[in-house]
């Protein structure tokens, strides 16, 4: 199943131009690919919110109430689906032997496997209305030049696209992008990306920071226990447009673009900083120092703000910052309040990223408490757990029509009101553990679960 790259320039170059062309029609403004499609980790600017989609509240797997379609994905993927049009983009790794240990509960920096068995690293293209899988493609085949964590896999970054071409990251083991029917248009070795337990180098953990495409560009962040960096490739060559170097531990953050002002900021989150770099060039155009190991969530940005989190030990404080400034900027007294920084709160999330949803963000918790704040003020409205008893949670909420959607990762979605009271409206069971982001399409949601995607909707 290995790719190889077809030397039919004539074909290519007219088959590409009418990519270009249905994509220019797709995504005419960022806004309207905002509506229609999920081109990444968390849709549209990484935000998990779709303002078009209107999922049904309740379904059933077992009886196939509202379930589409069901279909299976071997080995172990934690990447959410990507959604372009008609199709569902997902990414998983096959171990050739017996798959290594999973524990989708486990805590702890010492559970590291699946260091020596082989694999193969693959992308699959599934049809969005039959769930049909229309190709898939063998990235890479080998022994993982980095091991997991026993909770983790050795696909976890969401491939990304623009309805032209499909750029799937995984980590150690490269960057590769396709055009839309399944063909290699390059791929990149990016070397070692050492991610895991700081100090402990064989403690691995793999990585987990999901590409994104902005402009003509695929942009990469990479933190490693060396030479961390954020990279960006031209789209069609592969030609390396910048790099920018940083000395920073392991994160496991996505990188985002932030719309500030009329301007865009590549935001991105690591141990020792934030920071904001100019998406064109990778100049770093301000830093806003955190130390704390393992940050995990994404930033994420709304009401000229951008919200920052994550970090060991859970329930730290997180920020929300205003994006102006140059160099180093800072808060008020003690790292609070003042200067650049709006507002402080404690009770941050170790994994799953916040979400901006009308006037609220909204925090979720590894354990399940659930917190909506006024994304303006930092003022507490309310908070719960979800469901009652409280549950584990790896996925970050996502929000549609009024309604947040919450992965826990027994196996239950839970559905919550996005109104002051956080009202619990349903929890559907999926009968399986669910690890992945779900990904808002069309008039429906796409959950991926530890075998197979599902696809639902009326």
């Amino acid at each position: 199943m290995s790719c190889r790259r077809e030397n039919r320039t004539g074909w290519k170059s007219a088959r590409l131009a009418g990519f270009i062309s249905a994509a220019l029609v797709a995504g005419a403004t960022l806004s309207t690919a905002s509506a229609q499609q999920w081109p990444m980790f968390r849709g549209p600017y990484a935000s998990g919110v779709s303002e078009a989609a209107a999922p049904p509240l309740t379904w059933n797997v077992e009886t196939g109430e509202h379930i589409r379609w069901t279909t299976p994905i071997p080995g172990l993927g934690h990447s959410s689906p990507a959604v372009w049009g008609d199709r569902v983009f997902v990414t998983t790794a096959v171990s050739s032997g017996q798959e290594g240990a999973f524990q989708p509960g486990a805590s702890g920096g010492r559970a590291t496997v699946d260091a020596e068995a082989e694999h193969s690293w693959r992308l699959y293209c599934v049809d969005r209305d039959t769930g049909r899988i229309r190709w898939q493609r063998e990235t890479r085949a080998g022994v993982p030049r980095i091991g997991r964590h026993v909770r983790s896999s050795h696909a976890n970054e969401t491939p990304a696209t623009n309805g032209v071409y499909v750029a799937a990251f995984f980590g150690s083991e490269g960057l590769y992008v396709y055009d839309m029917t399944g063909e290699l248009q390059w791929q990149r070795d990016l070397g070692v990306i050492d991610a895991g337990y700081v100090g402990l180098p064989e403690y691995q953990w793999e990585t987990a920071s999901s590409p994104l495409i902005y402009r003509h560009m695929v942009i990469v962040q990479a933190d490693s226990r060396a030479e961390s960096f954020v990279a960006a490739f031209d789209l069609a060559t592969g030609d390396q447009v910048w790099r920018s170097a940083r000395a920073e531990n392991p994160s496991w953050a996505t990188p985002v673009i932030a719309t500030v002002e009329g301007r865009d900021l590549l935001l991105t989150s690591s141990p020792n900083y934030f920071r904001a770099l100019d998406p064109t060039t990778g100049e770093e155009i301000w830093r806003f120092r955190d130390e704390a190991d393992v940050k995990v969530p994404s930033p994420v940005s709304g009401h000229g703000l951008v919200f920052f989190s994550g970090g060991a030990p859970a329930g730290r404080e997180f920020y929300a910052i205003r994006p102006g400034g140059r160099g180093e900027i800072t808060g008020g007294p003690a790292g609070g309040a003042g200067g650049h920084v709006a507002w402080v709160s404690r009770g941050g999330p170790y994994t799953p990223t916040p979400i901006v949803y009308g006037d609220r963000l909204y925090v979720l918790s590894d354990l399940g408490v659930l917190s909506a704040f006024d994304a303006t003020s930092g003022e507490l409205v309310a908070r719960r757990r979800v469901p009652d008893v409280g549950g584990t949670y790896n996925a970050s909420p996502v929000a549609a029509d009024g309604h947040l959607f919450l992965a826990e990762s027994a196996g239950t979605v839970h559905v919550i009101r996005a109104d002051d009271a956080l009202t619990l409206v349903a929890s559907n069971e999926m009968g399986a553990t669910l690890m992945a982001t779900p990904a808002l399409a069309g008039k429906g949601i796409i959950v991926r679960t530890r075998a197979s995607l599902v696809a639902i909707g009326s």
